[in-house]
């Protein structure tokens, strides 16, 4: 691991650990709101807080004209398209099938990244991408595991993966140009005005009713802030630095990291299966940063130094 690549590690795994608490928010906030009101109020605060936290640090860049319908399209791609595919199937299934569906997006992603953007892969890589994945069925199927998984829900996270890996193509292009707080902060923007009329024409007739809960603001602020902002500004620099298909494998951290924190939270049986699949994830996480090339020019090195 290169140290000027440090940072873009760092971001990337904090990034995981924002995504990881969003199975649980979402669970708390489902209690009192729908999947489009949840999404809407959370583009909502997450832009105001980046516009106000930004924009006075003049970070946000001018979108150039050429590029508005890149921005138009990441947007469709995520939040637009992901978020609706995510929420409503984190509201039909449980988190734990939520989180190991969600966790091959790296798996396809490197593969459409190296068709599309010419991204090197090398088979080090695809072994540390699919041990990472055997390591999340540990942790996910471990024994007295309860999967509740209901055909539509795993239909729409499968939708949310699709949008997933359209959204880091696009963002491949973005990232060349943008910095990573001027791109989430436009496609959140622009989330708010696509999610709008669901909002209205589905949602709104019944929050108009019910009205507000006090007990969903924190939720829903953590959602905003740590899963829409800070998380996806951390993923998009990583991205810039390490590209599409490395970010990516960091997603099988998220069950890894939702199992951890129920043990601790929620007092959950870290069980051998889970501790077996937490090393794999990890292991596989290496082998996936493995670059064989120069792993085999530093061996070559070894045997046969220079003089």
């Amino acid at each position: 691991m290169k140290n000027n690549n440090l940072a873009a590690y760092i971001a990337v795994i904090l990034a995981m650990i924002f995504w990881s608490y969003t199975f649980i928010w979402y669970k708390v906030v489902y209690e009192f709101y729908n999947p489009i009101t949840v999404v809407f109020f959370r583009l909502i605060i997450s832009s105001i807080f980046l516009f106000a936290l930004m924009y006075p640090l003049k970070r946000l860049q001018k979108i150039k004209k050429g590029d508005i319908k890149y921005f138009l399209l990441v947007a469709i791609f995520n939040p637009f398209l992901y978020f609706l595919g995510e929420s409503y199937g984190i509201k039909f299934v449980s988190s734990t099938v939520a989180a190991v569906i969600i966790s091959t997006i790296p798996l396809f992603t490197l593969f459409t990244s190296s068709y599309f953007l010419h991204e090197k892969i090398t088979k080090m890589n695809i072994l540390g991408i699919f041990l990472s994945i055997l390591g999340v069925g540990f942790v996910i199927f471990s024994k007295g595991g309860n999967i509740d998984a209901s055909p539509f829900g795993i239909a729409m996270l499968s939708f949310a993966v699709i949008a997933a890996i359209g959204y880091t193509l696009i963002l491949k292009k973005l990232s060349a140009k943008y910095n990573s707080i001027s791109i989430v902060t436009y496609h959140n923007f622009i989330g708010i005005f696509l999610f709008a009329p669901l909002f209205f024409i589905i949602d709104f007739p019944e929050l108009k009713t019910s009205g507000f809960s006090n007990d969903a603001w924190i939720p829903l602020f953590e959602l905003a802030i740590f899963g829409s902002s800070f998380a996806f500004i951390f993923f998009t620099f990583s991205i810039q630095r390490i590209g599409i298909g490395k970010a990516n494998a960091f997603t099988n951290l998220i069950p890894v990291i939702t199992a951890i924190i129920a043990y601790f939270v929620l007092g959950e049986i870290l069980n051998m299966d889970k501790i077996t699949g937490i090393s794999l994830v990890i292991g596989g996480l290496f082998l996936s940063q493995i670059k064989t090339s120069g792993l085999r020019d530093r061996i070559r090195s070894y045997i046969r130094p220079s003089e």
